[in-house]
C-alpha cells in the first residue's frame, strides 16, 4: 500500500481548523457582553450585590470567572476545590454568597470588577486579551472529529459496516483502541484505523502515537491497520509524527493517509475489503 518521504507526508499535512473572524458575535460573545453591560450597570460592586447579582443571573458566574482571569474550565477546577462541586449554577442559586466570598477572597473580585467595568480598554488591550483566551473546546472537538468523520464516510461510500471509537481484539485475546473498525469491533474486527487530527500541540499527539503503537503491537497478522494523521499541529512534534511514519515503513501498519491523501485510502481501503471477501 502507498508509502512516501517523511517529507512529502509533512509537506501534505494541512489545517484542519477554519480561519474565523474575531469581531464576528456568536451567542457565547453577546451573552458575555450582556452580563458585562449590567455588572457595569450595579449602583454598587461589594460582596452582596455580586451574590444578588448572580442568583438572578445564574449564568453570570463564567463571566466573574473572566473578570479574574479564570477560563470555564479552571472555574470549575475552583469551585469544586473550594466548594465541593463545579456545577456554577446550582452554587449561584443556592450559595451565592460563598460562590462570590471565595472567588473575593482568592482572586479579588470585588476591586478587579470595580476596576475594570468602567475602564477604557484600546487596540491592544483586546489583543493582549486575545492572546490570553482559548478559543477550544468546540473548535478542538471539531477539529479532531473532522478526520473521523472523514474517513467513516469514505467506508460508508464504499458500503463497509464499521463501529466507531471502539476497541478491537487482537492477539492472544489483547484489545486496543481505534476510532473505526470494519465491520465491526471486538472479535469481528478485520480493518481498523485510527484517526488523529490536531491543529494545536500538547501532550495529546503523544498519546495518539502510542495509541497508534498499540494498534500495530496487538494485530493479528489477518488484520489490517491503517491511520489517517492530519493538522499543522503535527509540524510542532514531528518527533511524534515521525513515530507513526516509522511504523508505515517498515510495515507495522498497512496505510498513513492526510485528508489529501483520502482518495489513496479510499483505493487502500477498497482493496483490503476486497481481500477480506467485505466487497
Amino acid at each position: 500500500m502507498t508509502s512516501g518521504s517523511f517529507d512529502d507526508y509533512v509537506d501534505s499535512l494541512s489545517q484542519l481548523s477554519n480561519p474565523f473572524d474575531p469581531t464576528v458575535p456568536t451567542a457565547e460573545s453577546e451573552e458575555i457582553r450582556t452580563v458585562a453591560t449590567a455588572l457595569a450597570d450595579l449602583e454598587a460592586v461589594d460582596r452582596e450585590s455580586l451574590a444578588a447579582f448572580i442568583r438572578e443571573q445564574t449564568d453570570a458566574v463564567p463571566v466573574l470567572g473572566l473578570a479574574v482571569g479564570l477560563t470555564r474550565e479552571k472555574l470549575k477546577n475552583v469551585l469544586r476545590h473550594h466548594l465541593g462541586s463545579s456545577g456554577w449554577i446550582t452554587l449561584a442559586r443556592d450559595r451565592s454568597g460563598e460562590v462570590i466570598a471565595m472567588l473575593d477572597e482568592n482572586y479579588e473580585l470585588v476591586r478587579l470588577i470595580e476596576e475594570q467595568r468602567g475602564r477604557t480598554y484600546d487596540f491592544g488591550d483586546v489583543l493582549v486579551a486575545r492572546a490570553g483566551t482559548r478559543r477550544t473546546a468546540t473548535d478542538a472537538g471539531a477539529t479532531g472529529r473532522r478526520v473521523e468523520d472523514e474517513i467513516e464516510r469514505v467506508a460508508q461510500d464504499l458500503g463497509l459496516p464499521a463501529a466507531t471509537r471502539t476497541r478491537f481484539e487482537g492477539r492472544n485475546g489483547q484489545t486496543a483502541p481505534c476510532d473505526l473498525a470494519i465491520p465491526a469491533g471486538g472479535k469481528d474486527a478485520l480493518i481498523v484505523v485510527a484517526a488523529k487530527g490536531f491543529d494545536s500541540t500538547g501532550s495529546k499527539l503523544t498519546d495518539a502515537v502510542r495509541e497508534v503503537e498499540e494498534m500495530a503491537e496487538k494485530r493479528l497478522p489477518t488484520q489490517f491497520v491503517m491511520a489517517a494523521i492530519d493538522g499543522i499541529g503535527w509540524k510542532s512534534r514531528l518527533n511524534d509524527l515521525r513515530r507513526i511514519h516509522d511504523l508505515r515503513a517498515s510495515n507495522q501498519i498497512d496505510g498513513m493517509y492526510t485528508l489529501e491523501g483520502l482518495g489513496d485510502f479510499r483505493r487502500d481501503l477498497e482493496a483490503a475489503a476486497k481481500r477480506l471477501g467485505l466487497i
